[in-house]
């Protein structure tokens, strides 16, 4: 049995998506704020804490309709006769989550009381957990009550103000409450709770996104915990309270103590050993050495506290007691040995010792000297471990199940839930555990390949060392959704990746090698920009921290692929929605002559190589239609988002006194072009040196870029860079006119992310003025 996948609706940022599981190991992956976090509260919430809503968990733009409802209800307060306080009109915005499950035919046993109808034949099986009123009309009721109350208070105190045709007004007073939203905010465990119902898989829609069907009352549950005795939840989440050397709890102060102790491994085996390991509870043949051992150090151990204590004693009864009737004071103790793990440095970590018995010179520091990344790490794999002897009934927690009357039957799934592992761990310790999280949480004889008992591990992570470590068919991807109204909120989709480059072909092996080897972090970035070479992936740096702020406090993902292989990575950005800029070069060919590169001519019928250019965007050839193309006409749009390429175009520049039009090649004849004056002036060696002269002894423009064109051909663009990085101030460069363009349009995509639709003319203009 496994989770083959979930559909949330109106649950904080997730107003409708579906979420795929992998069969082991699934890793949420997205910008921040992409709803990452709210898939995760979800998961919890729905299934874990069912009496743990909040109105905050509502998607927040549902609040203006639920507020509308309850306006209606005061219109025709007190009567309910002429008013609909049916579940339908709330029906659109209650949180809910289905759980579709696979069964195997095997499994059937397990689920009798979820199957839908006499003709389920096995496969999926669905149940909505829904969030929804207890009582329509005792709700209809209270909020009613409350509200009539309020306004009344309001209109006693305006009246207590009145001053012949003079009045006080109110307006501002916030009293309690003022709408739904505010009656909910603490009324709503009172007046909401989860309900089940059964769901029809012959009603499933083939989609990926989330198609749910129309709830039936007919389908309600009398079971207010459909999957207990089916699925067993264990968390690990983000807040891990860790103490420092000094013996200090790091922990936000809002954190109760409980909750800060869990971070120290000694805690941890403290309480694995209460569950699993103590002689005391349920002893069995395995334990009678241990509680042999027990009994004759507590014996000792008396004997030596009377001795210690007689003298003591003594003194008292010199003082006449106890008396003939009095009890005498004898002294016994308990030992327990789990008290010996009850201290700070019950754990220790040994270093290397020295001298030829092992037992000497023995070196070792408490647990909370050692690194926060290895109590992190160890912390985790401990718990990992006690969740799965849990699930397991290992040791005594099957014999205290049975002795408090609870099932001690196991599970036949275990859903694990993760949220940002990385917390202190360097990069090296992320990969070694998200590889072998999944090996340990099934590192038990009765598990392994057993298929009747399955684990599915959720982790959610921002780091792109995690992501690096899992396959493409394991990472779901959540993308920011902006709002198309005023009325709305930015919300979130999940993209399922395993599918993005379709079957296995040369692009998807590519994809998959280049991300793996360089940009996971593709994944959590604002937006991304892929640049052509070396020379544009060390100077556009400094360009944007010099001259675009807003973009050099944004997530940017910079990928260096050329252009001929920039569009292969076409399917995973679109499908990311990522907003994109591709600063590329024209790449101008002679088709006429075995197509040669050339410099660019107009009028020559030349092409561009540049497969990105002629095959994704703006998807056009011809070298003279390239050069006069409009910046809107370099865009194109997906999901909610936008990709626009950046080549050189057309440039005006000055030489000999008169002004000509250049056309720049490459990013580098388009960087000199610009910086005429600068590099006339640079005392540089090879390819710096060379251009100089280039421009020194140039009588034209379009004589400067042929000798530019001939000696960039061959030039080893990254050492020009790094030189030019050396012997020049690159915030004195002026930035290429056809790169400024790119960086300013995608500075506008940034700044109104939140809408759309509505920067379409803001963009333009910032692109014409680059241009002009």
């Amino acid at each position: 049995m496994k989770i083959k996948f979930i559909e949330i609706q109106n649950f904080r940022k997730l107003k409708s998506c579906r979420i795929d599981f992998a069969d082991e190991t699934t890793v949420f992956v997205g910008a921040n704020n992409s709803g990452k976090t709210s898939a995760m509260a979800a998961l919890y919430k729905f299934l874990c804490k069912k009496n743990n809503f909040s109105t905050t968990d509502f998607t927040l733009s549902n609040w203006i309709e639920i507020n509308k409802i309850g306006s209606n209800w005061e219109k025709d307060e007190p009567s309910t006769d002429s008013i609909d306080i049916s579940l339908n009109l709330w029906e659109p915005y209650l949180p809910s989550m289905d759980i579709w499950l696979e069964v195997a035919d095997n499994e059937i046993h397990h689920v009798i009381h979820l199957i839908p109808t006499l003709d389920w034949k096995g496969g999926l099986l669905g149940v909505r957990l829904r969030l929804e009123p207890k009582q329509m009309e005792e709700l209809f009721k209270d909020y009613c009550a409350s509200r009539k109350s309020t306004n009344q208070l309001i209109k006693e105190y305006e009246d207590s103000f009145k001053t012949g045709k003079e009045t006080t007004a109110c307006s501002d007073l916030r009293l309690w409450p003022r709408n739904m939203q505010e009656f909910l905010e603490k009324r709503l465990n009172q007046h909401f709770a989860l309900c089940a119902y059964t769901l029809d898989p012959s009603k499933l829609a083939k989609s990926e996104a989330a198609n749910p069907q129309e709830t039936i009352d007919e389908n309600r549950l009398d079971d207010l915990d459909p999957f207990k005795g089916l699925i067993l939840i264990n968390t690990i989440d983000a807040q891990r309270g860790f103490s420092d050397s000094d013996g200090n709890i790091r922990s936000d102060e809002n954190t109760d103590s409980s909750f800060k102790l869990r971070g120290c491994l000694s805690s941890q085996l403290r309480s694995y050993y209460d569950k699993h390991l103590n002689p005391m509870e349920f002893p069995d043949v395995n334990d009678m050495d241990a509680l042999k051992a027990i009994e004759e150090a507590q014996q000792t151990f008396d004997k030596k506290l009377s001795d210690g204590f007689s003298s003591a004693i003594g003194e008292l009864e010199s003082l006449g007691y106890p008396g003939f009737s009095d009890p005498r004071i004898t002294i016994s103790t308990k030992i327990r040995p789990i008290e010996g793990l009850n201290h700070n440095s019950a754990v220790q970590y040994e270093l290397n010792n020295f001298g030829s018995n092992k037992n000497e010179n023995l070196l070792r520091l408490p647990e909370q000297h050692n690194g926060l990344g290895y109590q992190n790490l160890i912390s985790m794999v401990f718990r990992l471990m006690r969740f799965r002897d849990e699930w397991m009934k290992v040791g005594k927690v099957a014999q205290k199940a049975f002795e408090q009357g609870r099932d001690s039957l196991i599970q036949p799934l275990h859903l694990v839930l993760i949220e940002e592992p990385e917390a202190y761990l360097h990069m090296q310790v992320q990969q070694v555990f998200i590889r072998k999280a999944y090996e340990i949480l099934r590192k038990h004889d009765a598990l392994g390949e057993n298929a009747g008992l399955s684990t599915q591990l959720i982790v959610s992570t921002h780091s792109s060392h995690i992501a690096h470590e899992i396959d493409f068919s394991c990472l779901r991807y959540f993308r920011r959704k902006r709002s198309r109204a005023g009325t709305e909120v930015p919300t979130s989709t999940v993209v399922n990746l395993s599918d993005v480059f379709g079957p296995e072909n040369e692009t998807l092996k590519f994809a998959a090698r280049y991300l793996k080897s360089t940009h996971c972090d593709l994944f959590f970035a604002d937006a991304a920009m892929i640049v052509e070479g070396p020379a544009e992936r060390i100077l556009l740096p400094h360009f944007i921290r010099q001259h675009f702020q807003k973009l050099d406090k944004s997530y940017i993902s910079l990928l260096e692929i050329g252009g001929s292989h920039a569009h292969r990575l076409r399917p995973l950005i679109e499908k990311l929605g990522l907003t994109t800029l591709i600063i590329t070069d024209l790449d101008a060919v002679d088709v006429n002559n075995n197509r040669v590169a050339v410099q660019p001519e107009r009028g020559k019928e030349y092409e561009t190589r540049n497969s990105t250019i002629k095959e994704w965007v703006p998807a056009k050839s011809k070298i003279d239609a390239l050069l006069d193309l409009k910046p809107e006409e370099k865009i194109k749009e997906y999901n909610d988002s936008r990709v626009r390429a950046s080549y050189q175009y057309p440039i005006t520049i000055k030489l000999k006194d008169k002004n000509e039009e250049a056309l720049p090649y490459t990013f580098e004849d388009a960087l000199i072009f610009e910086n005429l004056e600068t590099f006339r002036e640079l005392e540089g060696t090879g390819l710096i040196a060379k251009c100089k002269q280039a421009i020194v002894n140039a009588s034209t423009v379009s004589g400067l870029g042929t000798k530019l064109f001939n000696e960039l051909g061959t030039a080893k663009k990254a050492e020009f860079a790094l030189e030019l990085l050396f012997l020049q101030d690159p915030n004195a460069l002026k930035v290429p006119t056809y790169i400024a363009g790119g960086l300013s349009w995608l500075e506008q995509q940034l700044d109104s992310e939140q809408t759309i639709g509505s920067d379409a003319s803001k963009v333009l203009a910032v692109e014409k003025a680059n241009v002009n």
